[in-house]
């Protein structure tokens, strides 16, 4: 019998930011178990652009969990802000299980999601 996993939340004040753009460390994405979070993304020319807002029981940030790649854009809470984190370890746990071509078509996913995002900001790298 497997212990069940612990999850982890955390709660975010209005305005503040849960990752910043190219942040690298942890590998992990979020759930948002209450709240609203602001996904933006810098341009060539430095000015911020919006790419979309992530409501209650949306998920963002799973790319960098497939991938260990950089984060693509930011995410800022929009008010209070209540998120479930999602470890690199349950993910990891989850794809053991899967078929090695489920594994492979994620990975491919991730990369053509990078590029489009890049394509669409102007943004070359990251």
């Amino acid at each position: 019998m497997s212990t069940p996993e612990v999850l982890d939340r955390r709660v975010y004040s209005e305005g503040e930011i849960i990752f910043k753009e190219g942040e690298v460390g942890r590998r992990c994405a979020f759930l948002v178990e209450s709240g609203r979070v602001e996904i933006s993304k810098k341009l060539d020319d430095g000015t911020d652009r919006v790419l979309g807002y992530i409501p209650q029981g949306g998920i963002f940030g799973e790319m960098a969990l497939v991938d260990d790649k950089p984060r693509m854009a930011q995410a800022k809470a929009v008010g209070s802000t209540a998120v479930i984190i999602i470890s690199e370890t349950m993910l990891e746990n989850k794809l053991k299980k899967a078929d090695p071509f489920i594994r492979g078509l994620l990975n491919l996913l991730v990369r053509n999601v990078r590029e489009m995002g890049n394509q669409l900001t102007g943004n070359r790298g990251g």
